[in-house]
This record gives C-alpha cells, sequence and structure tokens, in this order.
C-alpha cells in the first residue's frame, strides 16, 4: 500500500491556492482545503491556526511569484519588469486582488517586497516621500488595471470586435465612442490589455520628471 504524503503547511498553502483558483477566495476554508488534499480539515491545525493564518499565508505566497527587484538596478526597468510581473500573478491568481494588502499580519514575503521596492527606488534618485507616491501610483494602476481586464465582458466568442459591433452606436447619438469603436476597435484585431504598457509609461514618465527635479 502506498504511504499518503504527510502534510505540511507548504502542501497546505498550495492546496488552498487551488480552491482559490477554482471556487475563488469564499471557497477557501479549512474543509474545503482538506478536501482538496483528501485529510479531514482537523488534521490541517497541526500546521495551520485557522482560516485566518491560512489567508496571511496565501497573500504570503502569492508574493513569492513577484520577482524581487534588486536593489542598485536602474529603477525604471525595474518597476516595468515588477509590473508586468504582478499583473501576471494576478490574472493567474484573481482572487489576490483583495487578498494581498488587507492582511493585518502580513508575512516575510509580503514584507521583503515592500521594503526592497522602497529600497530600490531610494537607491535610484528618489527621496523617502516620492518614493512613497511612486510606490502607491503603480500599485494602484496595476491593481485598477488588472480588475477592469478580468471584469471586461468579453467571452472567447465575443471579443471587443464583436461587443462593439454588438453595442451599435450610432454617430449622432455618441459621436465620439462611435469614432474610437471604428477607428481602433473594429477591424483593428484590438487587445485592451495592450493598453496596460501604454499607460504604465505615462505613470513612469511623471515620476521621473519629479525624480529629476530631486537632482
Amino acid at each position: 500500500m502506498a504511504r499518503r504524503t504527510p502534510l505540511s503547511r507548504e502542501r497546505i498553502v498550495t492546496a488552498a491556492m487551488q480552491v482559490a483558483d477554482d471556487g475563488g477566495l469564499g471557497a477557501v476554508s479549512m474543509r474545503n482545503v482538506g478536501k482538496e488534499l483528501g485529510a479531514e480539515a482537523m488534521s490541517l491545525y497541526h500546521h495551520v491556526s485557522g482560516k485566518e493564518e491560512l489567508l496571511d499565508l496565501l497573500a504570503d505566497a502569492a508574493f513569492t511569484q513577484i520577482p524581487l527587484p534588486e536593489i542598485g538596478a536602474p529603477w525604471r526597468a525595474a518597476m516595468t519588469s515588477r509590473a508586468h510581473a504582478m499583473r501576471a500573478v494576478l490574472k493567474r491568481h484573481s482572487w489576490a486582488l483583495t487578498l494581498l494588502e488587507s492582511r493585518a499580519n502580513p508575512g516575510e514575503a509580503v514584507m521583503r517586497h515592500h521594503d526592497r521596492v522602497l529600497g530600490l527606488l531610494r537607491g535610484d534618485g528618489f527621496d523617502l516621500v516620492l518614493a512613497a507616491h511612486a510606490y502607491s501610483a503603480l500599485d494602484a494602476y496595476i491593481y485598477g488595471f488588472v480588475l477592469t481586464e478580468l471584469s471586461l465582458p468579453f467571452t472567447p466568442d465575443t471579443g471587443p470586435e464583436e461587443f462593439a459591433e454588438g453595442l451599435e452606436l450610432t454617430a449622432s447619438e455618441y459621436p465620439h465612442l462611435a469614432e474610437m469603436l471604428e477607428q481602433m476597435v473594429v477591424g483593428h484585431d484590438y487587445d485592451y490589455g495592450d493598453e496596460f504598457g501604454y499607460g504604465l509609461d505615462l505613470v513612469l514618465d511623471q515620476l521621473e520628471q519629479r525624480r529629476a527635479a530631486l537632482a
């Protein structure tokens, strides 16, 4: 008879991530995670104190999937790379949108990530106040963009072009919106995700101007 793999915090967190990926954060419970592992819920308590600690561990696990920027690297390239990596993690684990910054007991990976980002900015010309503002603005943009991206009413069968055509907007009633759809969406292989890099550059451009003004 094959021996069952022993439970561990790592296995429990991996199972919890799968439960969250499949059913959202609301599906995460000690019972459901135990079911994912083929174990009784009570056995999980030998490794995790309860659901709140499990959510703390989930947030920490999500942050470990975002590579840490290297202090001393050029700030703009590092923040661009981080933004794209963070967007990928949030799209892969949509439950993380409401979890990553909401925990009262953030874990080591969360704290290390925040400290490293601030250290990178401080090491490349940002004073403390501008570094804090930059961090806030960048994360607000990333989180907000992904939230919009995941909420768009598109499906594999109904993309942006089909959606736009279905609106049947008239230029007389909505001239500016109809113009945008005609010139950018219909017949133009439009992908909302392509807006991410453009918007990110707008934020980074302004931060660079303010950083340069400190010199």
